[in-house]
């Protein structure tokens, strides 16, 4: 029997060839929504908000760097940088950020990127059986062991969120 690639977005396709489970979870993206994407995840798929993460793009003294925080909380520039040995941090351009992922904003996701990037998530993860992040594209969610986040994206962990 012949063997299909996987298909999907890059993040789907990233978690199939590495056969890790996961559970994806689609809804209808209201444009209109003022919760931000991933409150509006987690609202219209009834999900724990501090399950959810977001995925965000800053520059570390000048490189890229994903930053994955829950939805409910707001990244600690301060503390990502030092979580990446820098001393500065800004948030990337947009623009930079669709670029260099992949993604649009909104669905950029911390799987399958298009370049990989050095990623940190919040330790917070690691409290859930459990987390949920973008699947590449509004309006759909992966949920995945935070052990199989980390490892995929060959993220450091450490406390970079706040709120």
């Amino acid at each position: 029997m012949a063997k299909h690639a996987p298909t999907g977005t890059p993040a789907l396709v990233a978690l199939t060839r590495a056969g890790v489970a996961h559970t994806v979870h689609t809804y209808e993206h209201d444009p209109a929504t003022p919760a931000g994407y991933g409150l509006e995840a987690a609202q219209a798929l009834g999900l724990a908000p501090e399950q959810v993460f977001k995925t965000l793009l800053a520059e570390v003294d000048g490189t890229l760097t994903v930053a994955v925080v829950p939805v409910t909380t707001t990244l600690d520039l301060k503390a990502l940088a030092a979580a990446v040995g820098g001393k500065r941090a800004t948030m990337a351009n947009p623009r930079d950020a669709e670029r260099a992922t992949g993604y649009v904003v909104g669905g950029i996701s911390p799987l399958g990127q298009k370049t990989a990037h050095p990623t940190v998530i919040d330790e917070t993860a690691e409290l859930y059986e459990t987390v949920y992040v973008s699947g590449g594209r509004r309006g759909m969610d992966i949920g995945l062991a935070p052990a199989d986040l980390i490892a995929l994206t060959r993220a450091s962990v450490a406390d970079i969120a706040r709120g």
